[in-house]
């Protein structure tokens, strides 16, 4: 190692470890990278430990990359014959070795599209959107995988039992009969492999005598038991993680895998960096009284080395548009104040929560990078139909635009009947003129589009959802697809609070087009751009900090989400709104609003819960 450095409580005892089971509790900003790399120079300098019979494993490519990096810059830059990858580079060349896999064995992500797609059509699975259905039936694909769930127990959140089984079933035979493994496919295969070939076990085991883990509170249960027999019968395995930080149980992560480590390895050693190295004493303060507020957990007490600092801002505003109007300028003050417009991030629960801060950066000319693509809201299925109800009012009516909208909500008018282009009222009712119900339908969406023609366009969007019944079509197909009504509703009311800023469709129609292009800017510039205030979900903050964080609608509904019904999900929403307050180093601002879309809003029983007195 090129320089002597001295190690203090907890860090010394983690780094100076040598044989046996480690569990390392590391709270946000602890140095867990300082101590997984000093670790590693610890084994090779004074232990002895060869270089080869290490095995580091990560979650993503990047943390590998940059453990690698760390590890050689303290080692003078040599190159180094220890084995860094994440679980699916590491288990792949186990297989390679067993299969003779390559990197063609691998499928590709527009193949397991193409394979559900095919697969829907083949059991005839029809959803409104089509792209967004895909990916959450391959990710529950992969927690099947993941979780070793049989798959006759398994309840989908997507579609009804049978139809999930058909999807699952022909996108597996799909890929035998390519000769192809998906990535959770690895995983189950090298299990499989380790329980029937104890030989092939035994030349790992004596290969990687030494592995250390990081972020292991995510990992999911098929990663744990191949884990477990690598490291026997030695069992050094050293893991670093932190529980209050587990923030993807939807990708199959079980922190209760960490919290149950001393069970399956009796006499480990445990130890809790404690010491936060990046914020403030009053941030740390707050994000632990809320943490503090979940049941499955380790009981830690994190302090910091930076003493205090300003307080977190708890701040209530009118509705959205006061909320993004008034962050736009303390951004901007902050910015005369000498602050980097890059130092500072906003944070949201769900990526539909920043389309009017988005609006109003534009508006200022505040320079911003997204973390994450932002879907288009006006690319959505339902502001498709919506638009295409206005669009048919002021006089479109190509037969594409139509069919887009006549049932929807169900007239039960057939294709044939819409032949025409463009389609011709007259001609639609005497292909129903012997069925006098029929002919009143088309008659009641001809006067609807009437009615819509002169309204400005937040009345209209009013109109379509209650007075032509477009929420209650959308109530019925969440049913349909197992989902609450709640999240489709709420692109309806996104929808409606876009409308109220502009007086006639042409304008807001102009405004959409700005808009899709400026989202279509930011996806270019997304690669290497951080040269603007940061903007991202609270789940792609992880791992990442600002001086100055603002936390976007902090309300009950949004955080915790509305979709978070069970104590698990409550608490992992909890970690989430934890992770998000300790990215900021110096300054935190929570902002909550009274009402959004003309309803009143609860404040976050998160803001309660930090807020909450000794």
């Amino acid at each position: 190692m090129k320089e002597q450095v001295t190690y203090e409580g907890a860090q010394k005892e983690a780094i100076l470890h040598h044989k046996g089971p480690m569990l390392v509790l590391a709270g946000p900003g602890s140095g867990k990278t300082f101590t997984i790399t000093h670790r590693i120079c610890h084994l090779i300098e004074t232990y002895g430990v060869d270089p080869s019979n290490i095995l580091v494993i990560t979650f993503t490519k990047a943390a590998a990359r940059e453990m690698k990096e760390r590890f050689e810059s303290l080692v003078d830059g040599r190159p180094s014959a220890i084995s860094f990858g994440t679980f699916h580079a590491i288990f792949f060349r186990i297989l390679k070795f067993a299969y003779r896999y390559d990197a063609r064995s691998i499928v590709r992500e527009e193949q397991k599209i193409q394979y559900i797609k095919e697969a829907m059509d083949k059991n005839q699975v029809e959803v409104e959107e089509e792209a967004e259905f895909v990916t959450s039936i391959l990710s529950e694909i992969s927690s099947v995988k993941g979780e070793m769930i049989d798959l006759d127990h398994y309840y989908s959140k997507n579609c009804s039992e049978e139809i999930f089984k058909q999807l699952y079933l022909t996108y597996e035979d799909r890929l035998r009969k390519a000769n192809l493994i998906d990535f959770d496919d690895m995983m189950v295969m090298c299990y499989e492999l380790f329980v029937q070939r104890k030989d092939i076990l035994e030349a790992w085991q004596k290969k990687y005598r030494y592995i250390l883990v990081d972020e292991f509170q995510d990992i999911n249960r098929v990663q744990y038991e191949i884990v477990r027999m690598l490291a026997a019968p030695e069992n050094n395995l050293f893991i670093v993680g932190d529980d209050d930080q587990s923030i993807y149980r939807f990708r199959g992560a079980k922190p209760e895998i960490m919290l149950g480590f001393e069970k399956d390895y009796q006499g480990a050693k445990k130890v809790l960096l404690n010491i936060n190295f990046r914020s403030t004493r009053e941030i740390v303060e707050s994000a632990g009284k809320l943490i503090a507020h979940n049941e499955m957990r380790f009981p830690k007490k994190i302090v910091t080395k930076k003493g205090h600092g300003k307080p977190v801002v708890t701040r209530v505003w009118q509705d959205p548009q006061e909320e993004t109007l008034e962050i736009v300028q303390e951004i901007m003050a902050y910015a005369k104040a000498g602050f980097a417009w890059q130092e500072i991030a906003v944070l949201y629960r769900t990526n539909l929560g920043p389309r009017l801060l988005i609006e109003k950066f534009m508006e200022y000319n505040i320079p911003f990078s997204m973390k994450d693509s932002v879907p288009n809201l006006y690319d959505h299925w339902i502001a498709k139909n919506i638009i295409s109800y206005i669009q048919a009012a002021s006089g479109d009516l190509s037969r594409a635009n139509v069919l887009q909208i006549v049932n929807r909500p169900n007239r039960y008018i057939s294709r044939d009947a819409v032949e025409n282009n463009p389609v011709n009222w007259e001609s639609v009712k005497s292909f129903y003129q012997d069925r006098g119900w029929m002919v009143e339908r088309i008659e009641q969406l001809e006067y609807d589009l009437k009615m819509i023609r002169n309204m400005a366009p937040v009345a209209a969007v009013n109109y379509i959802r209650k007075a032509v019944g477009y929420d209650d079509y959308i109530r019925e197909y969440a049913q349909y697809r197992r989902m609450k009504p709640e999240e489709l509703l709420e692109v309806l009311d996104q929808l409606q609070e876009s409308a109220a800023g502009y007086s006639t469709a042409e304008e807001w129609f102009r405004h959409m087009k700005e808009y899709g292009e400026e989202l279509k800017t930011q996806a270019q510039l997304r690669e290497g751009n951080s040269q603007g205030v940061a903007l991202m979900t609270m789940h792609s903050s992880k791992g990442l900090e600002y001086r100055i964080v603002y936390i976007l609608d902090a309300n009950e509904g949004v955080t915790p989400h509305q979709k978070a019904v069970l104590p698990a999900d409550l608490e992992e929403e909890r970690r989430m709104f934890y992770v998000a307050m300790t990215r900021s180093k110096e300054r935190l601002h929570v902002n909550y609003v009274r009402e959004r879309y003309s309803k009143k809003q609860e404040i976050s029983r998160f803001v309660r819960e930090y807020l909450e007195r000794e």
